[in-house]
């Protein structure tokens, strides 16, 4: 059930952060809307029973994520 909600709200800040990058053209919801893609891919592969096999990937995939945020972040607090 924590994996759905996940999920589900990763998505949804993929799609807000998209439609925000598409009206103000600015990095920082673009960044942030691929980090959660990114957390939503790992949620899926979760709910799909493939964590195990694909540990390494997974676990990539959410350091890269986390990465993207710190730097979003980091550019808006250097600016």
């Amino acid at each position: 059930m924590l994996n759905e909600v996940n999920t589900i709200l990763c998505i949804i800040i993929l799609a807000l952060g998209y439609a925000g990058y598409r009206k103000r053209k600015e990095a920082l919801p673009i960044y942030l809307s691929i980090a959660f893609g990114m957390f939503a891919m790992t949620h899926i592969i979760t709910l799909e029973g493939f964590a195990a096999a694909w540990m390494n990937f997974v676990i990539t995939l959410r350091v890269l994520a986390y990465f993207m945020i710190i730097f979003a972040l980091y550019r808006v607090a250097t600016e």
